[in-house]
């Protein structure tokens, strides 16, 4: 650590804040080598940054410490415990990559388990010395991160969920601290849904989140995240969201939310202490999170929470995939907590509308508990808004060098996916704009044939993902495909694969199940399909809105290479949208020599339907009453005989 003292000697400090960082938590990578955002080298940025800087030789430096595992057992189950503490002992040698596939995106090796217990153990070690006073603020530098881990599962990244430990074990063990009320942040591009489980029916917590959530299709892909989810018992009215519609929110978003939802609540909860689960992930230019907060945005928003808990406030690191922005922005933090320099610039943005509509659908939502939040806010304040993100879009036309292309990654739930070891953050917008324009131009010169079988026979439910906007039904719109030209042609056949409905509710048509075809043909089956002629960049738009709700993509999911080889494998499972349902593309032939595709699930959901570890259901009046319509528009059969048709799918054993 150069000359940094870890024996808790400093310089000279007006405040005392504390520092923790232990390299053996690098130990912790993925078993072959392979890049993966979720890097050792993600600490140490960090680190050297703050070096640089002077920052540790101001501070209070401390060794990492591992937990003891009756703290962790406070939060997560004792099979969950036994697991990473043993996972890289030899005896899982032959089976720890096994047992991490089986699990949400995550990757283990021999030094994961060392990492997790010193991550854990130093968030609790810092918390400690903050709650006793023997130092005023600090920040532990630590990974794995936490906050999506759950009481027996680890997942997003995480293995042990470092805030929650921390926060139960200050509350629970150390009550002679005074610690009786906790203010957990968590700004974590992700939602907190670990964190947020653990203290759900708990009101010695409040626990605040912001977060891109996009009606539950951004990680963790659920509806955990969304504002009406604000605990239970004793806890109601102590968990709040602030659930983003979309990317791109940046300083002035974050800075409403903190000024209209988290410190009016903040004041009338008054709290002990202040936990930062402080991911940067939504920082400008990270390669997952896709938001636009500066580290002078993350520098007002960590001041003004300052001014509660007599400026008793931890942050532990969660998320943030680029490297300079995770960096920057935590430089920016620390030099809050230090106080030696005052925070200075300015926010010239206006929040979006979304933005001001989701804080006053908060601000509704939890006015009985909170009465800090009931008075409305005025239309003046609300009607300075930012344009839409859709029209922020670059092109390769553009000619504002200020407005900036959006780096996202085609994502569902941000899982580690292939793309990700070929990701490279772009510096610059030309670069961006260049390489998203070129591949669209060339695929826009491809014709494939699109099959459906769903909703999407009818062909105003299919413009939906060409032209953007909803059908009677749908709970909410489709964003559209950057090229909104309509199908050249329309065609109908049948196909020998079998039709069947599965899962028991669906975002955009709610209760019901949605349509899926076996991925394999079968003699004696019968399915109805109309075909679309369409490009092959439209293609890759609408796989990107059934499996996410996003509307921009910087690399195709589905390019010429996929084109090419699926005449000969029949299928190709996307790995980019594996959490999707319909992540699986189908090859059906040929049409006038143009390939016909469609997009299912993969055969071993098939097999989980089958056991009954998916279920069956039919599908809502809504949802199969479109696929009537269809049908019997589409002329292939009579309204009798298409509600036939699809009762007897829904009804028939998958075999």
């Amino acid at each position: 650590m150069g000359d940094v003292k870890e024996s808790g000697e400093m310089n000279t400090c007006e405040r005392l804040v504390g520092i923790i960082y232990d390299e053996k938590m690098c130990k912790h990578h993925t078993p072959d080598g392979d890049y993966h955002p979720e890097n050792p080298n993600r600490i140490r940025v960090i680190w050297n940054k703050l070096l640089a800087n002077n920052i540790p030789q101001r501070c209070v430096v401390l060794k990492g410490k591992e937990a003891e595992d009756k703290y962790l057992t406070a939060v997560h189950s004792e099979n969950h415990v036994n697991l990473i503490r043993n996972i890289s002992s030899k005896q899982f040698d032959s089976r720890r990559n096994r047992i991490a596939s089986k699990l949400n995106s995550i990757y283990f090796n021999e030094g994961s388990s060392e990492a997790a217990y010193l991550a854990a153990g130093s968030v609790i070690e810092l918390a400690e010395k903050i709650a006793k006073g023997d130092l005023n603020s600090g920040a532990a530098i630590v990974r794995p991160p936490g906050h999506h881990a759950e009481y027996d599962e680890a997942m997003g990244f995480c293995l042990f969920n470092n805030v929650a430990v921390a926060a139960s074990f200050l509350l629970d063990e150390r009550p002679e601290l005074g610690v009786k009320k906790i203010l957990i942040v968590d700004w974590d591009v992700h939602h907190g849904n670990g964190t947020q489980k653990t203290f759900w029916n708990d009101s010695r917590v409040l626990f605040f989140s912001v977060h891109r959530h996009e009606f539950g299709s951004f990680y963790p892909g659920n509806d955990d995240g969304f504002y009406t989810m604000i605990g239970e018992g004793p806890g109601t009215g102590y968990n709040i969201n602030v659930p983003w519609e979309h990317a791109r929110c940046g300083d002035a978003d974050y800075l409403a939310v903190w000024d209209h939802i988290l410190i009016p609540v903040a004041k009338k909860f008054d709290p002990d202490m202040i936990i930062v689960s402080a991911g940067f992930d939504a920082a400008d230019g990270d390669p997952l999170g896709g938001c636009c907060v500066t580290p002078y945005g993350y520098s007002v928003m960590l001041k003004k929470l300052m001014d509660f808990a007599q400026g008793k406030i931890m942050l532990a690191f969660e998320g943030g995939y680029n490297l300079n922005s995770i960096a920057n922005s935590f430089l920016a933090c620390m030099e809050v907590l230090l106080e030696d320099k005052p925070v200075s610039g300015s926010v010239e943005a206006y929040p979006f509308e979304s933005t001001w509509r989701v804080i006053q659908e908060v601000r509704k939502k939890l006015s009985s508990y909170w009465p800090e939040l009931a008075d409305e806010l005025p239309l003046k304040l609300t009607s300075q808004n930012a344009p839409h993100p859709h029209f922020l879009m670059s092109n390769s036309d553009s000619e504002d060098e200020d407005e900036k292309a959006p780096i996202i990654v085609s994502e569902v739930v941000q899982e580690v996916m292939e793309p990700f070891s070929k990701l490279k953050v772009e510096d610059s917008q030309d670069q961006v704009v260049t390489s998203s324009s070129s591949w669209r131009t060339e695929l826009s010169k491809i014709d494939i044939w699109y099959a459906c079988f769903g909703s999407n026979m009818w062909k105003p439910r299919f413009l939906c993902y060409i032209e953007g906007g909803q059908v009677d039904g749908m709970k909410k719109p489709c964003t559209g495909s950057m090229d909104k030209n309509p199908p050249k042609e329309i065609l109908w056949k049948i196909f020998p694969h079998r039709l069947y409905f599965g899962r028991d509710s669906t975002r955009t048509w709610g209760p019901g199940g949605a349509a899926f075809l076996h991925p394999d043909s079968s003699v004696g089956e019968k399915t109805y399909m109309c075909l679309y002629k369409i490009t092959l960049e439209q293609f890759n738009d609408v796989l990107l809105q059934e499996n996410v709700s996003s509307n921009q993509m910087i690399s195709p999911a589905f390019d010429l290479a996929a084109l090419q080889s699926i005449t000969n494998k029949g299928s190709i499972s996307l790995e980019v949208f594996k959490s999707g349902w319909y992540h699986n593309v189908v090859y059906l032939g040929n049409e006038r020599d143009i390939p016909i595709l469609t997009m299912t699930c993969p055969i071993s959901d098939v097999e989980r339907f089958k056991l009954g570890e998916l279920p069956m259901s039919p599908p809502s009046k809504e949802y199969a009453c479109t696929l009537v319509k269809g049908l019997v528009e589409g002329g292939q059969l009579s309204e009798e005989e298409a509600i036939a048709y699809i009762e007897e799918a829904s009804l028939k054993p998958l075999c």
